[in-house]
């Protein structure tokens, strides 16, 4: 009996590792079409002063803390917060601009835990609208995809990212 409990036990820790090995590197690829210009829609990210007009994370923790750092709008420039009372701590910094087309951001999350995701926008005008592409990047380790996927943090990842793009659109259609 005692045996047959250990096999079970191994056998379920089996699958909940090989389940979330698929976690270890996450890639969420998210959409949206914004009716305005596509200098505004850029010029909304790439200007990181303009981030808390669209960013779904003030929204979570309005006392949420900002700060840019660098020559806005231009590669090194750094977004930095700090909010739930010190619990999130980290910054986003411009990678790489193609104007009116492409730009990549790279974040270093400190707190509450440890990451450094990627973030890529694509800007292509369709018709009289813009279509934003949002490409999310996560590589992790092995213990963290396992606590990603035991609460589901992929899922939540997404929410996120999609109600960034829609405050996105509604900060460029004004």
């Amino acid at each position: 009996m005692i045996l047959s409990a250990i096999i079970i036990l191994i056998v379920a820790l089996g699958v909940c590792l090989a389940v979330s090995q698929k976690l270890r590197s996450i890639h969420i690829q998210k959409h949206i079409r914004i009716n305005s210009s596509i200098e505004e829609v850029f010029n909304q990210v790439v200007l990181l002063k303009n981030f808390p007009n669209w960013s779904p994370f003030l929204e979570a923790d309005p006392t949420l803390k900002v700060e840019v750092k660098g020559t806005d709008g231009k590669v090194g420039a750094q977004y930095h917060w700090l909010g739930n009372k010190g619990k999130d701590v980290g910054y986003q910094e411009i990678k790489e601009i193609r104007p009116l087309a492409y730009i990549k951001m790279g974040c270093d999350i400190q707190k509450p835990f440890t990451a450094k995701p990627i973030f890529e926008y694509t800007f292509e005008q369709v018709g009289s609208e813009v279509k934003v592409t949002q490409d999310f990047y996560l590589e992790s380790g092995g213990v963290d995809a396992f606590f990603m996927w035991l609460f589901n943090i992929k899922k939540n990842m997404e929410k996120m990212n999609q109600r960034g793009l829609v405050l996105l659109k509604v900060a460029a259609e004004k």
